[in-house]
């Protein structure tokens, strides 16, 4: 599964005018600092935001009807909360944002989306607080994703408030 809508394109009035900034959407506390980190770029320099999100395949392999039927399901799931989420940020920014639902492992899915996109400038992630790591991403950028993710990385840690990020932003 492959759905990939390039941002609109913007004016160049800002040195970040022409930048993507790609989130990875999930439902995690740490996502919520990520993509408003990113809305706020865009809001103060131009640009553009860009979501990515991956369905894992399916280990549900003994009868193809209930998986298929299983794989459906988590497709709804995840275009349903890609829409949500770029409502979001057009609320933020006055612009849609491109997205990028793939199916599979996610680092491979994310990794493939980065490296065929290059108009992808920035990858923004959140990181986990709290005694499991930062998170899985995050923790791969320094081990299976070391050397090959090969745009600036921006981690904003999850527990930082709205108005300390509007200050950096």
């Amino acid at each position: 599964m492959s759905t990939e809508t390039p941002a609109p394109e913007s004016s160049p009035a800002a040195p970040d005018a022409g930048r993507t900034f790609l989130v990875v959407v999930d439902r995690s506390v740490e996502f919520r600092s990520a993509l408003r980190f990113a809305c706020r770029r865009v809001q103060s320099t131009g640009g553009k935001v860009a979501l990515f999100h991956a369905v894992p395949h399916s280990d549900f392999h003994h009868f193809a009807a209930i998986e298929e039927l299983m794989k459906h399901e988590a497709k709804t799931e995840a275009e349903r909360r890609l829409q949500q989420v770029a409502a979001e940020v057009h609320k933020l920014t006055g612009k849609f944002p491109g997205l990028y639902l793939r199916q599979g492992d996610t680092l491979e899915q994310l990794q493939a989306v980065i490296t065929k996109n290059p108009s992808i400038d920035m990858l923004v992630l959140g990181a986990t607080i709290g005694p499991d790591g930062p998170g899985a991403i995050v923790s791969a950028l320094s081990g299976k994703l070391a050397g090959k993710i090969l745009i600036p990385v921006t981690i904003v840690p999850g527990d930082i408030t709205e108005e300390r990020l509007d200050a950096l932003t």
